[in-house]
Order: structure tokens, then sequence, then C-alpha cells
């Protein structure tokens, strides 16, 4: 499996970063293509969150249009944008593509292929909830940063993994995960 990570600049790069392990670990997972927006990285400075080094990681700069992820023909088969921003959404949501990113979403979508967006944001408005019905129409799932306390997670850490483990779910791959009754 071939899988675009696109990080924006929504607070909530520890599910970025916790994804990116779980993929890197995943035998099911041969290349990830990793796209930062443009204030990405200051946001995870300022979180203090690092994100992981693989050899089956491929940066791509946000500018660059003729990257692979940009063409419906090279055949990534699913992308997450993590955290998403809800102007983000907006642009997935709308058809714009001046960005790697935004590019790379709308190929999934006319491709029909996974997409899914993981929005930190609260509170939501209006215009928020018709992007994310928009995209949701349009075949994207939308995974809001809410975790679950299910499993009485005892850290930040385990809390947001209820998270980033319903997206690995999400994306088809199989991973240890908390599982509702055990």
């Amino acid at each position: 499996m071939k899988v675009v990570v696109a990080v924006t600049a929504a607070s909530g790069g520890i599910y970025a970063r916790q994804l990116l392990c779980q993929l890197i670990d995943s035998k099911d997972v041969e290349q990830i293509a990793l796209i930062y927006s443009t204030n990405a990285e200051a946001v995870l400075c300022a979180e203090g969150v690092s994100l992981p080094t693989s050899e089956k990681i491929v940066h791509y700069r946000n500018d660059d249009m003729f990257a692979t992820v940009a063409s419906g023909s090279q055949n990534w088969d699913a992308m997450v944008v993590v955290p998403s921003s809800v102007g983000t959404v907006a642009r997935i949501a709308a058809g714009v593509s001046q960005s790697l990113i935004e590019r790379a979403a709308d190929v999934m979508l006319k491709e029909r292929r996974r997409l899914i967006v993981v929005v930190r944001e609260t509170p939501l408005s209006l215009i928020h909830l018709r992007n994310m019905t928009a995209l949701t129409e349009a075949g994207a799932v939308i995974v809001p940063a809410a975790p679950s306390f299910y499993s009485r997670p005892e850290s930040i850490e385990a809390l947001c993994l209820t998270v980033t483990e319903r997206i690995v779910s999400l994306l088809g791959i199989s991973a240890p995960h908390y599982k509702w009754g055990e």
C-alpha cells in the first residue's frame, strides 16, 4: 500500500507522528509520501512534536505540483490529512488545487480512492460543517480528532492513540487496537 500523509498547520501534530510511526511499522505499507503545509512545521515545533524518519518516507514540497501524488496515474492508494485545518477542508471541498496537498486530495476524490481528513477544530461553524458535508458526499471520510475514553487511557499519548488507531483501521491496515468490550 502507498499512502500520502499531509500535515497542515492545525494543532494536533501528535496524530501525524503516531500515524507515521504505525505506517512505518506496518508490513502492509511500502511507501509514504509526506507533505507539509506552509506553516505545519512551525506548529509542530510549537507543540514540541517531531515526526519520524524512515526509508519508506518520501518528502514532497507543498508547492511541487509535479510530484507523483499530483497524478492519478501514479496509483497512490490512500491519503490522510492529519491534522487538518478547516481552511484545508474548505479548499479541498471547493476543488481548489493551489497546493500539492489540495491537488493530492483532489486526485484521491476524482480517482475514487480513500481520503481521510482528520479535522482538528472547535467549535465548528455552519460553513465548516457544510464543507465537511461536501467532502463526505464526494467520498471522503471525516474523522474528528476526538479521542475516546472507553479504554481508560492513562496518558495523553494513549488518549491520542485512540484516534490514530481509528485512522489506521479506516485505511484497512491491520494493527493492534482497542476493541469495545475487551
